[in-house]
């Protein structure tokens, strides 16, 4: 099964999904370097729904709200995050926000990790739940990248 699509191909799966009662799940992030952090929020978020969808910022987003990133280009971080087998499906998003992305799948579950506050959540407006989940303390690419020029 092909993981990562294009925004219309993406939109024509969900319609399908959602036609057969199916619950959309959508995250997104720029997960530069994968972590444990990464693989338990991924997990949660999967166990909220049926389909678990992520919307992973482009290199030029990712570039925009983190100077000198990314680490990893967008083809590699798609291929990682695709041979998860929580992740259903993976399409790229441009924009500094996911909103329009949010707006156009109309995920009925919409999901971030704990560095965020409900109220501040972009397509909450869209989805019909919205979740915070745990995050873990301690455990970000940011600390991983600074532990690595430490040495």
């Amino acid at each position: 099964m092909k993981k990562i699509l294009s925004w219309h191909e993406l939109k024509a799966v969900v319609d399908d999904l959602k036609a057969d009662g199916r619950r959309i799940v959508f995250t997104n992030g720029c997960f530069d370097i994968i972590h444990m952090g990464h693989i338990r929020y991924l997990k949660e978020a999967k166990l909220l729904g049926d389909v678990l969808v992520v919307g992973l910022n482009s290199d030029r987003s990712v570039s925009v709200i983190k100077p000198k990133r990314p680490i990893n280009v967008q083809e590699h971080r798609a291929e990682v995050l695709s041979s998860l087998e929580m992740v259903d499906y993976i399409t790229l998003f441009d924009e500094e926000t996911p909103y329009e992305l949010i707006n156009l799948l109309k995920p009925d579950i919409l999901v971030k990790g704990g560095d965020w506050k409900k109220e501040d959540i972009v397509g909450s407006d869209i989805a019909k739940e919205t979740h915070v989940l745990p995050y873990i303390k301690g455990i970000s690419t940011s600390e991983i990248i600074e532990k690595i020029k430490s040495l």
